[in-house]
């Protein structure tokens, strides 16, 4: 399995991460324009305040640029596992006119395929989880291939032509699941470069009030919290397992109740 280097850090850690560099670099910057100030009385804050609101504005950009990369991501998730769910209910469905004994191996494997595609991710690390599922799955794909073979060479009709097609797209969905689940995530340089600026900002910011000989406001606090929340959720989304924001498997729990009845 794929995994990014921020993914050691739990998605709480990642938001406390973000909120204690953000407050720590506001903190920072506002001693230092104090400083500044207080030894460098021509520094004027309107040129200050100018480049402020440029890196500000560049964060900001980052922000919704990354943003909309995990958005889509998360939306491509949605349409992937409806789309895997349909094709594995017409694969079952199709698998019924199947000679025997093919036909009642194949359900049995698609049954248990169904179920491995639903796992408890609250139980278990969630990397070991998914290379789990990721292994019975390919070794199920084989089983099913071969069943598919066997019938297509017992009594090669249409009906068993259908139904190579369409286990061939359920195994093509199942990569494209896994890529886009899994391997298709947020580059980590994407990652520094947020921190990075968002630092640079923040320490900015704090220098421009510090430089104003202002007290500090609580909008200060507003702002790392801010930060600190849209970093969480960019985490959030780009984590397809874990986390508050989780694709829904509805499509799949309702497939497995309809072969379970249908087995039975």
């Amino acid at each position: 399995m794929h995994h990014e280097p921020l993914d050691v850090v739990p998605l709480w850690g990642l938001f406390l991460a973000a909120l204690g560099l953000g407050w720590v670099a506001l903190e920072g910057g506002y001693r230092l324009g104090a400083w500044r100030h207080a030894r460098v009385a021509e520094e004027k804050e309107s040129p200050v305040g100018a480049m402020v609101g440029s890196i500000l504005g560049l964060l900001a950009f980052l922000l919704a640029f990354t943003f909309s990369m995990a958005a889509n991501r998360f939306e491509e998730r949605r349409h992937v596992v409806l789309d895997e769910a349909n094709a594995i209910g017409t694969t079952y469905l199709r698998a019924r006119l199947l000679p025997e004994p093919h036909r009642s191996e194949t359900a049995k494997l698609l049954k248990e395929y169904v179920d491995v595609r639903l796992p408890d991710f609250r139980k278990g690390d969630v990397a070991e989880t998914i290379a789990r599922i990721l292994k019975r799955s390919d070794e199920l794909h084989e089983q099913l291939w071969s069943h598919a073979v066997a019938a297509a060479e017992k009594k090669p009709t249409p009906i068993t032509a259908t139904f190579v097609v369409t286990l061939n797209e359920l195994i093509d969905l199942h990569a494209k699941r896994v890529m886009i689940g899994t391997r298709n995530r947020i580059p980590f340089s994407i990652w520094v470069m947020l921190f990075g600026l968002a630092i640079l900002g923040m320490t900015a910011m704090g220098y421009q009030s510090g430089l104003s000989a202002t007290r500090r406001s609580p909008a200060m606090l507003g702002m790392v919290l801010a930060f600190a929340s849209v970093l969480f959720l960019i985490a959030d989304l780009d984590r397809g397992h874990e986390g508050l924001l989780t694709v829904s498997q509805q499509s799949m729990i309702d497939l497995q109740r309809s072969m379970q009845v249908t087995i039975q």
